[in-house]
């Protein structure tokens, strides 16, 4: 059931429609409310309808719902929460008990979770698109939420602005394999669609039925696996360089070329294909040239892999590949930062490259603006606490790290962190008492972390102390 514009409904429900509408600009939102309601009744895939609805519930509530009224509309809702999750089968149900969720909290989290869940389950990625949005505006952190949302993104064709999400949740979460998957799945679709293939999409056979021949499926299979083989990437770019000579504009595929040599760890081979991609009229972007910054890293580390232990000069070769890694990554780092001066992402791993390199001065100007990216935000105050403590500032750096464990809820490893960065600032203070308690927070949860319990015990051995609990 794919979503509907206003003009595939029937023409009754259009006029009702619009006299909802001019009730919402009227700001008659009672009556608004029950016409969009109505329509929305008989025609749940009226995506216009269902926001022309919440504009004008939050428009009633002014934006806020409100403590109380959430706590209320929250006990009240128990019973339609329990009927919804039985409802997980028949998701059109669903959706209809979502939105008498939502009469109550509007940008309630429950209710917008029901329904995003009801609507990718009835194939209306539109309107899963639309709760979703909604939801990330107050959980902006929520990974799994974020991942839903690229999905219904992919889901309902919207492949930029899914691979753009994906990107930025990569930056996030660069340790995430599946992000990575599915920006692979999404170069795949794109690839099919732009092929002629969207029979794919509506079920009705595999690729295999499809394609002119065997060998094109083969071939489409090894394109679209997440890790290729050396084999199976050397025959690709046999193919794609031949291709190139009768196709030398597309940029695409000489992308792909590069790609492939960077997994082979023909390194000068990759940069070769990256650089012919920035001097064409194409051009360069964020994306790019962040392949090309890793591309020339990993060269440094190959480099350091092939070194020859037995040689004499071996530490002093080391130290001289590091050193030279170190000043290319931050150099280039900076004029990625001038040239991008709204990606707080690559402030954020500026001003960490900063601070290894104990540029105090200049990581600190970094973090301040990365505090801007909702997701770097603790971190980047945490830097900047530590930056302050390393110019010997420990009271401004105690308050900074103090701040930012207000805002960090829950118990992880960078909330952990966190407590013992600001326990030896303390310590460093002469406030024994304090910093023993935040040494006290770790060992309570995680005996063996970075010594703290040595390091209480240390402070806790002087006249008129216990050392009881340590």
């Amino acid at each position: 059931m794919p979503e509907k514009s206003l003009s595939e409904i029937p023409r009754d429900l259009r006029e009702l429609y619009q006299k909802g509408a001019t009730a919402l600009q009227r700001q008659n939102f009672d009556y608004a409310i029950a016409i969009f309601q109505q329509v929305l009744t008989r025609e749940p895939a009226f995506l216009e309808c269902r926001q022309a609805l919440r504009a004008a519930q939050i428009k009633k509530s002014g934006g806020n719902t409100g403590f109380f009224k959430k706590m209320l509309g929250g006990a009240s809702n128990s019973p339609l929460i329990a009927k919804a999750q039985m409802a997980k089968s028949r998701p059109i149900e669903a959706m209809v008990i979502a939105e008498q969720i939502l009469e109550n909290d509007p940008q309630g989290s429950t209710g917008n979770k029901i329904l995003a869940e009801a609507a990718m389950a009835a194939n209306l990625p539109k309107t899963a698109c639309f709760a979703y949005e909604i939801l990330l505006k107050t959980a902006t952190k929520d990974y799994d939420l974020s991942m839903a949302y690229g999905e219904a993104l992919a889901a309902s064709g919207q492949i930029t602005k899914a691979e753009a999400h994906y990107v930025e949740l990569m930056r996030a979460y660069p340790g995430k394999g599946e992000i990575s998957a599915a920006l692979k799945n999404l170069s795949a679709r794109k690839t099919l669609n732009e092929g002629g293939y969207e029979a794919l999409a509506d079920g009705s056979g595999s690729y295999r039925d499809i394609l002119k021949n065997k060998d094109e499926a083969v071939k489409l299979e090894q394109e679209a696996r997440a890790v290729k083989t050396d084999d199976v990437a050397g025959n690709l770019i046999t193919e794609y360089e031949a291709r190139l000579v009768a196709e030398p504009r597309n940029m695409k595929l000489v992308r792909s070329v590069a790609e492939l040599y960077a997994q082979k760890k023909d390194y000068d081979k990759a940069i070769e294909y990256y650089e012919r991609i920035r001097s064409s009229e194409q051009g360069a972007d964020a994306s790019l040239e962040k392949a090309i910054s890793d591309i020339v890293l990993k060269r440094y580390d190959q480099q350091l892999a092939q070194l020859d232990a037995a040689n004499p000069d071996h530490a002093a070769q080391i130290a001289q590949i590091k050193g030279e890694k170190a000043s290319v990554q931050l150099e280039e780092l900076r004029k990625r930062a001038e040239r991008y001066p709204t990606d707080l992402q690559i402030k954020f791993e500026l001003g960490q490259l900063y601070f290894q390199a104990g540029k105090f001065n200049e990581a600190m100007a970094e973090f301040q603006k990365a505090q801007a990216n909702p997701q770097r935000r603790l971190q980047a105050m945490a830097f900047f606490g530590q930056c302050l403590a390393a110019k010997g500032m420990n009271d401004m750096a105690a308050r900074k790290m103090q701040d930012a464990l207000k805002e960090k809820p829950g118990w992880d490893d960078e909330k952990k962190e966190m407590i013992y960065m600001l326990g030896c600032v303390l310590e460093k203070m002469g406030k024994r008492e304090e910093a023993i308690e935040q040494f006290k927070q770790i060992y309570e949860n995680d005996i063996g972390y970075k010594g703290c319990r040595r390091q209480g015990r240390r402070l806790l051995l002087r006249p008129g102390l216990s050392a009881a609990l340590w």
